[in-house]
């Protein structure tokens, strides 16, 4: 009966064994038919990582004071609002309008940024596989777009109110009520009266996802910023790619 039990027993132990060493084979295999030593998991963790970097600094950098205002990615008034500005200069009370109302604008996109991090955070928690292996095989900025594709319309929505009040705190909407109140006063003049609300969303958004694309170049193109084994790892199998 012992005889019997410990046979039985090697029997199972043998063939759990070669269950594990099957599995094994299987996984190395998919890693093979996937990208070489580079697992999903990795594949995916590696690209988040990446992205969450980039987009930390990125936000960071720009809610910060002067992110926007002494970067190049500062705001400038609207082209539809330059005849005004142009026509306004010689009105008292209105000689600086032009670099008020920037800097103005500059400081409410300042403020707004500091919402888009958890827009971000979501988006690159969604990414799959097949969009992590896309993005690491695709273009230089292929994240970049990524991110835009999926984030800017919920990034609007969210920008465009703070930017409002903002906009409203610096006093920028009442002055530029106030300067086209003035400019249509004026004889032989068109009545104009652009938005300030739309330009300064749209264009805090182009700044921020311009600033990601430049993250995102030097990961990719700058083995040194790949600061973690597994950066280094995951980019390595897009540098083959070159």
């Amino acid at each position: 009966m012992l005889k019997k039990s410990l046979l039985l027993f090697a029997v199972l132990l043998t063939a759990q064994f070669a269950q594990a060493q099957l599995d094994g084979l299987v996984k190395k295999a998919e890693r093979a038919i996937k990208g070489g030593d580079l697992t999903q998991e990795e594949a995916g963790n590696g690209l988040k990582e990446a992205l969450n970097a980039g987009i930390g600094e990125a936000v960071d950098f720009l809610s910060a004071k002067d992110g926007y205002f002494k970067s190049p990615y500062k705001i400038l008034v609207p082209e539809e609002a330059q005849t005004v500005v142009s026509k306004l200069k010689a009105v008292p009370g209105f000689g600086n309008l032009e670099a008020d109302l920037t800097e103005r604008m500059n400081r409410a996109a300042e403020d707004a940024a500091t919402k888009a991090k958890p827009i971000f955070v979501s988006a690159i928690k969604k990414l799959t596989f097949k969009d992590a292996m896309n993005i690491l095989m695709g273009n230089q900025d292929a994240a970049t777009r990524y991110l835009e594709k999926t984030t800017s319309d919920q990034l609007y929505a969210e920008f465009l109110p703070v930017i409002q009040t903002s906009l409203d705190k610096v006093n920028a909407r009442e002055l530029w009520r106030n300067a086209v109140t003035a400019y249509n006063k004026l004889p032989l003049t068109t009545k104009t009266n652009p938005e300030l609300d739309d330009h300064v969303t749209k264009k805090a958004l182009a700044g921020m996802y311009s600033l990601i694309e430049k993250k995102e170049k030097g990961i990719r193109s700058d083995a040194g910023q790949r600061n973690s084994d597994l950066l280094k790892k995951v980019f390595a199998k897009q540098d083959k790619k070159k």
